[in-house]
């Protein structure tokens, strides 16, 4: 990634539903996560063309992060945000990407529960 670049899409507050947790009540029905994902490139091109083939289709990729994380069981939300980010990464447009996973609910008194990871493309 050039130095400097700070270029980013914001995927924010998406909202799956997905088996994830240690606990035998935590992976008998799908729960709640929210995703927040962030996605660097280089969007120059695509704010001087105005053409959706210069940038990152970001319909294309929640699509595809739905469907891999409401398929998904998964132990840890570490384990679903690194999947996520995965994703995300295989567009070659995409060289760096921010991935949180809330996770409401997880602990009494607590509004929710999160991790957030940050992968480059290597």
């Amino acid at each position: 990634m050039a130095e400097g670049q700070a270029d980013r899409i914001h995927i924010r507050d998406l909202m799956c539903r997905c088996i994830v947790g240690i606990y035998p009540d935590e992976r008998r029905e799908k729960q709640d996560v929210i995703l927040n994902i962030t996605l660097w490139a280089d969007y120059r091109a695509a704010c001087r063309s105005d053409d959706i083939a210069d940038t990152v289709d970001y319909k294309a990729i929640k699509k595809q992060v739905i469907r891999m994380v409401e398929d998904s069981s998964f132990q840890l939300i570490e384990r679903l945000a690194e999947e996520i980010a995965g994703i995300c990464l295989a567009n070659p447009r995409v060289e760096k990407v921010a991935v949180s996973v809330d996770k409401p609910g997880a602990l009494r008194f607590a509004r929710s529960v999160a991790v957030e990871i940050v992968r480059l493309r290597e």
